[in-house]
C-alpha cells in the first residue's frame, strides 16, 4: 500500500470528513429555507349569534416583507453553507495529515522489523561462527557466551518489533474505521528536497483553509449585521377580503386594508448592537489567526529544512560509511580477523543509521503535510519508491 492509496482510503471513508460533507447538506437547507417568503393566511370570522342578523367575513392576509429582509437573510445563510465547506477543506487537509504521520510511524515499524529480522540472520550465523571456533579451540567459550546473549537480545528487538508494527497498522486503519491493515506492505515514498522557500510560502498564506475560514466568518457577521438593521424596518400585512350581511338585504362588502407596526419602542436596537460587537470580535479573531498561522508556517518550515539538511547528511555520508562497515566487519570475521561482537557493533550502528534516516524522513512529510495545511497546497509530491534502494 502507497502513502497515495492510504489518503484515498481516509476521504473515501473516514466518518468525521462524512460528517463535514453532511454539513453542506445542512447548510444548503439554511439557505433553501433563507430564499422563502411568508406565507398568506386565511381567515374567517362570524359575528352574531342569531342567524338573521349575522355577518361573516372571509380575509386573505400577506405579510409583505419590507427593509430587504429576504436578501439579507439569504446572503447571511450562503455564508454559513460557505463556512461549511472550509470546514471540509479544513478537516481534507486535517486528515491528510494524520494519515501521513500514522503510515510513516507503520512504515518506521516495517522497516524496523526487516532490520531486527536482518539483525537476528546475523546474530545466528554469528553465534554458530563461535561455537564452531570454540570447539576447534581458536577463541575462548566467553565469546560463544557473549555471542549468544547478543542474539537472545536481538529475539528480544524482533518480538518488540513487531508488536510495535501491528499497533501501528491497527491506528493507520483505525483513521479510515478498519479494524486492521491489509497484509500488504507499505512502500516508502521518495521524498522531495526540493521546497519552496519561506518568503515564497508566506505570499500563500491568504489561501490558506483555516485563515479562509476566519474571513468568511468576518462576512457572516457582517451579513448578521444587515439581517439585525433589516428586523429594524417593520413589514406590512395587506388585508383582502369580503364581509356577507345575513340580514334581509343580504349586502357584500370588499375589505381592503393593511397594518403595519409602529416602531415607537422596540427597534431592534440590542440585535443591532450584539452583531456589530460580534463583527468586531470576528476581526480581532481574524488578525490573531493570520499571526498563528504565519508562526506555524514559519515553525514547520524550520522543521522541514532541518529533516532536509539530515536527510541529505545521512544519504551522502552516514548511511553509505555505516554499510562499508558493515560489509568490512564481516568480510573480516569471515577470514577470522575481527570477532562477532565486531560484526555486531557494525550491524547496529547501520540500525541506528537507517532509524535515523526514517525518522528524519517522516519528519519532513509530517512538515510539509502541516505546511500543506496551512496554506493549502500539496507539499511534497508523493511516489512509490524507496530512496534506500538506491543505496
Amino acid at each position: 500500500m502507497s502513502l497515495a492509496q492510504a489518503i484515498k482510503l481516509a476521504f473515501q471513508f473516514n466518518p468525521e470528513l462524512a460528517a463535514a460533507e453532511r454539513e453542506i447538506d445542512v447548510a444548503e437547507g439554511g439557505v433553501l429555507q433563507a430564499q422563502a417568503r411568508p406565507n398568506p393566511e386565511l381567515s374567517w370570522l362570524q359575528e352574531g349569534a342569531r342567524q338573521d342578523g349575522r355577518t361573516t367575513t372571509l380575509q386573505l392576509s400577506q405579510p409583505l416583507e419590507l427593509g430587504g429582509k429576504r436578501a439579507a437573510r439569504v446572503n447571511a445563510a450562503e455564508r454559513d453553507r460557505a463556512i461549511a465547506v472550509a470546514d471540509l477543506a479544513i478537516r481534507r487537509a486535517t486528515i491528510r495529515a494524520a494519515v501521513i504521520a500514522a503510515y510513516f510511524e507503520a512504515l518506521t515499524a516495517q522497516e524496523r522489523l526487516t532490520l531486527a529480522q536482518a539483525s537476528q540472520q546475523v546474530a545466528q550465523l554469528g553465534t554458530s561462527a563461535a561455537s564452531r571456533r570454540v570447539q576447534a579451540g581458536k577463541i575462548s567459550p566467553v565469546e560463544e557466551t557473549r555471542a549468544k546473549v547478543a542474539e537472545a537480545s536481538v529475539r528480544i528487538e524482533l518480538g518488540q518489533a513487531a508488536s510495535a508494527l501491528a499497533l501501528a497498522r491497527r491506528k493507520l486503519a483505525g483513521i479510515w474505521g478498519a479494524t486492521s491493515l491489509s497484509a500488504a506492505r507499505l512502500i516508502m515514498p521518495t521524498e522531495t528536497l526540493s521546497v519552496s522557500s519561506l518568503p515564497e510560502l508566506l505570499t500563500h498564506i491568504e489561501s490558506s483553509p483555516e485563515l479562509q475560514r476566519a474571513k468568511l466568518q468576518v462576512e457572516r457577521q457582517q451579513a448578521q449585521v444587515a439581517v439585525e438593521r433589516s428586523r429594524r424596518v417593520p413589514d406590512l400585512t395587506l388585508n383582502v377580503g369580503r364581509k356577507r350581511d345575513n340580514t334581509q338585504e343580504s349586502r357584500s362588502q370588499t375589505i381592503i386594508g393593511f397594518s403595519v407596526p409602529l416602531p415607537l419602542f422596540d427597534r431592534n436596537q440590542g440585535n443591532v448592537l450584539s452583531a456589530l460587537r460580534r463583527t468586531d470580535k470576528a476581526q480581532n479573531e481574524l488578525t490573531a489567526e493570520q499571526n498563528r498561522l504565519t508562526l506555524a508556517l514559519s515553525e514547520s518550515f524550520s522543521q522541514q529544512d532541518a529533516a532536509k539538511a539530515e536527510l541529505q547528511a545521512l544519504r551522502e555520508e552516514i548511511l553509505p560509511g555505516a554499510q562499508s562497515a558493515v560489509d568490512a566487519a564481516t568480510k573480516g570475521f569471515e577470514l577470522g580477523k575481527f570477532n562477532f561482537l565486531d560484526v555486531l557493533d557494525a550491524q547496529r550502528t547501520l540500525f541506528q543509521s537507517k532509524t535515523q534516516y526514517f525518522r528524519a524522513l517522516s519528519d519532513f512529510y509530517r512538515a510539509s503535510a502541516e505546511i500543506e495545511r496551512i496554506v493549502g497546497e500539496q507539499q511534497p509530491q508523493l511516489h512509490s519508491a524507496s530512496p534506500l534502494e538506491q543505496q
